[in-house]
């Protein structure tokens, strides 16, 4: 009996052994100012539309529905939610309303990014 525990033993660590213990995610965007929107495909029809007009900054649109750990990463709790990002850590939030609707403007996403590259000087 000892000797089938220890068998396995041996291959439940042998097969855990293989897998990293803190799996290194890539960044969301690179760039030193980046807009990130998170939306899910159940939602497309709140997208934002005018990320893109945004200037001084990255920006990239994120469906949480393809990767389930990232409402949890960033503390996701309505879709869709803005978030502005400074060498990857976040410095502003904008989220939906209670109907999944974006009241923030595209002008104050753009007052927030303004903001960091002003704090520069």
């Amino acid at each position: 009996m000892k000797y089938l525990v220890s068998i396995l033993f041996f291959l439940l660590v042998s097969t855990n052994a293989s897998k990293p213990i803190l799996e290194e995610k890539p960044p969301l965007c690179g760039d030193n100012i980046c807009v990130v929107q998170f939306n899910a495909a159940f939602n497309s029809a709140n997208e934002v539309t005018w990320l893109e007009e945004l200037t001084d900054c990255s920006t990239t649109t994120v469906d949480i529905m393809a990767d389930p750990s990232l409402p949890q990463d960033y503390k996701i709790v309505v879709v869709p939610t803005i978030l502005v990002l400074e060498d990857g850590e976040e410095v502003a939030r904008f989220q939906a309303n209670i109907m999944m609707t974006m009241e923030t403007t595209r002008e104050e996403v753009q007052e927030s990014i303004d903001e960091i590259i002003m704090s520069k000087f």
